[in-house]
């Protein structure tokens, strides 16, 4: 019995400081319920494949010259992977064992658009959070820093996207089996500061059931 007991007080000790930790990660993070002109953030995903959403008016210029290409978005989709697969998507079974095994590099796809977020992906799944100004900040910054841009500098060279409204952009992101879309869009709110662990992050799946421990907290 006593050692019943001290378990189960080890147990709760764990169980409060896990909801401590929670709390404090949210603070960080989250926007103020008052603060209306806080950004937000949309995370979009389908069975495979997740993307981040941004309003472009939350965005710089500064911090993301790619954004020239844009000039009328009112959203932009910042999503990533392996540089041959993700621009032909029904290439086959080869490209992606290649992608997963042995890329030979990375991308990321710009989307711009103004319709409402839930017309532009009907089919997808979308959680909306809103950030806090210095975990946004953080957020820009990684996906600022994924680009791979001449001499670290200037905007990085676009070529045709998916649509006639997208871009593709070389990355200096290592893609692999390991690390994948779904990992990139983890470790960008890691670095935000939510509390995700993007380690285990492969699949949408794996993150959408982490989106949505987070999204319903407090």
């Amino acid at each position: 019995m006593p050692l019943l007991r001290a378990a189960l007080f080890t147990s709760l000790v764990v169980f409060f400081l896990a909801r401590a930790d929670q709390a404090r990660a949210a603070s960080g993070w989250a926007c103020a319920t008052a603060a209306s002109s806080c950004p937000t953030l949309f995370i979009v995903h389908n069975s495979w494949h997740a993307a981040i959403v941004l309003r472009k008016e939350h965005l710089s210029d500064a911090a993301l010259p790619e954004l020239i290409d844009f000039p009328d978005a009112r959203f932009i989709e910042f999503s990533w992977g392996d540089k041959d697969y993700f621009p032909h998507p029904n290439s086959g079974f080869f490209l992606a064992l290649k992608a997963a095994f042995w890329s030979s590099g990375s991308v990321l796809h710009l989307v711009g658009f103004n319709e409402a977020v839930e017309k532009a992906y009907p089919r997808a799944e979308i959680i909306e959070l809103r950030l806090s100004t210095p975990a946004f900040e953080r957020l820009i910054g990684f996906i600022s820093k994924s680009f791979s841009r001449p001499q670290g500098q200037g905007r990085a060279p676009a070529r045709a996207g998916l649509y006639s409204y997208s871009r593709f952009y070389p990355s200096s992101v290592k893609f692999s089996a390991l690390n994948t879309c779904n990992t990139w869009v983890a470790q960008a709110l890691e670095t935000a500061g939510l509390p995700i662990s993007p380690a285990g992050v492969i699949s949408a799946a794996q993150l959408s059931d982490q989106l949505e421990t987070i999204a319903g907290s407090p």
